[in-house]
């Protein structure tokens, strides 16, 4: 399921905001790595309906995800 695009970018601020706060970085740092990461490209393609999950439960994705990256570096 597709969500409607305006809600979905609306969602996207939430969890932008939740996951710069859970990391410590800059707003700016974050909404950077959302917009590169796979949890984005899943929100954007709605694969198992993960725009119906709490923001807090995406921002955690983001995360980790974020961690994962950072120890490859």
């Amino acid at each position: 399921m597709i969500a409607d695009p305006t809600l979905l970018q609306m969602k996207y601020t939430r969890v932008i905001e939740r996951f710069a706060e859970k990391a410590d970085i800059s707003l700016r740092d974050a909404m950077d790595f959302f917009y590169h990461s796979k949890v984005r490209m899943m929100l954007q393609d709605g694969v198992s309906n993960l725009h119906c999950m709490s923001d807090g439960y995406i921002a955690q994705d983001l995360l980790e995800e974020y961690q994962q990256q950072k120890e490859m570096t």
